[in-house]
């Protein structure tokens, strides 16, 4: 890290690279060397912004307390998720899983960022309850009908609203921020490969503790799952943000992983997958159940690139990332019309149905901010613009996914009246 502050210490942009890939070898480094380039302004400037960074914080948690906050919110979390249990309530009668474990996924998750930060922004806490308070009151008001698409639909965009709740509570309210828009990005990529890693871990777990049980004749596999995995399905999210937050050398390298490693390989599945449909004769013009999985490939894919956008942004310039970033997003862009083609043939076939609608909006939606990621990484690729352009692009669109969410939570319930 040493040689690299030398060699880049007359270039801010590389600089700036070097410190968000490892600020803690960068800052390591940068006191050995001081002495030497101490008299250079860009080494004064880099000395007071580290310096500024260690002055005490009354508002900064201790390691420790940071742990007691995560192990509270771990609680309460369980808490909740435990509440059939624990009142006699009949889970699958009022389908509370269905209903209230992404909400409660989502209050630990923003409950434990609030904490963190010592300082409560109290307006933006008051707004942070009263939304969850409101949308809980919301979803289990609506009737338990398994069979009525628009309120399924509602049970499933609502994590999808509470994970917006969420990044407004990341970004602390601070709208105006696009940088912070960008690192909620950045952090549910992050988030989203720690928390597999843990289930991962949990799992093997899992199995091994109910084995060593089971072998001296003691099954606890039903007591296991009701409790320690329910609970520990919940907490994961917050204990990988904990893990987020304080071991940052281990984890600024996950979203680069993404973006140097996956992104080539789903290309080069995603093309094969498109020539396999043509060879089978497979489509999703007259096969319900393969546009589904159709469409769930494509937001897939979707996730994929938006991820990789910002793991390549923190990296060295990397033309060949970019380069299949942007080969990437134009067969996504294939597969996104093959999709909104098949739903309009299904639409003119079998009529308007709220599953219909909510499928034909969410494409049409990402089909244009693809396109719009797309012009960007062309620019990239073949104008010489930065990649974090499409992070700016991506931050952007975000509220319009929003308003989406709304639309379909709030009105497909009135518009279809419950069916």
């Amino acid at each position: 890290m040493t040689e690299k502050i030398k060699e880049f210490i007359n270039d801010p942009e590389k600089l700036e690279r070097l410190f968000r890939e490892d600020k803690k070898a960068f800052e390591s480094g940068f006191e050995k060397i001081y002495p030497e380039i101490e008299n250079t302004e860009i080494a004064k400037f880099w000395k007071s912004r580290l310096d500024f960074d260690k002055s005490p914080d009354k508002t900064k948690l201790s390691f420790g307390s940071d742990i007691f906050i995560m192990i509270a919110v771990c609680l309460f979390a369980g808490f909740l998720i435990k509440i059939p249990d624990l009142f006699n309530i009949n889970p699958t009668f009022f389908l509370f899983y269905e209903k209230d474990s992404g909400i409660i996924v989502f209050l630990a998750l923003s409950l434990y960022t609030i904490a963190i930060r010592g300082k409560i922004n109290r307006t933006g806490l008051i707004i942070t309850l009263l939304t969850f308070i409101v949308s809980l009151a919301y979803i289990n008001l609506l009737p338990n009908y398994r069979s009525s698409a628009s309120v399924n639909l509602v049970f499933i965009h609502m994590p999808l609203l509470m994970w917006c709740v969420y990044g407004m509570v990341f970004i602390d309210f601070d709208f105006k921020d696009k940088n912070k828009r960008t690192e909620y990005i950045r952090h549910n990529g992050d988030l989203a490969i720690m928390g597999g890693l843990i289930l991962i871990a949990g799992g093997v777990l899992a199995v091994i503790t109910v084995g060593l049980f089971q072998a001296i004749g003691i099954n606890i596999e039903k007591f296991y799952l009701n409790n320690i995995i329910l609970v520990g399905l919940v907490s994961a999210p917050v204990v990988a943000t904990f893990i987020l937050k304080n071991y940052t050398t281990l984890t600024n390298k996950i979203a680069p992983i993404i973006a140097n490693i996956f992104s080539p390989l789903v290309l080069v599945t995603l093309i094969i997958y498109l020539i396999a449909i043509a060879v089978s004769g497979k489509d999703p013009y007259n096969d319900r159940n393969f546009l589904l999985i159709f469409n769930i490939m494509l937001l897939g894919v979707m996730a994929i690139i938006v991820f990789s956008v910002s793991g390549t942004s923190i990296t060295r310039k990397q033309k060949f990332n970019e380069l299949v970033l942007f080969i990437l997003s134009i067969v996504t862009l294939i597969v996104n019309l093959i999709a909104l083609s098949a739903i309009f043939y299904r639409l003119s076939e079998y009529g308007l149905t709220p599953n219909r609608l909510a499928i034909l909006g969410s494409n049409i939606l990402i089909f244009i901010n693809l396109i719009l990621i797309t012009i960007d990484l062309f620019k990239i690729n073949f104008k010489k613009s930065e990649l974090e352009t499409v992070e700016v692009t991506i931050s952007k669109y975000l509220p319009v996914y929003v308003v989406w969410v709304l639309f379909v939570i709030f009105a497909f319930p009135v518009i279809f009246e419950m069916r």
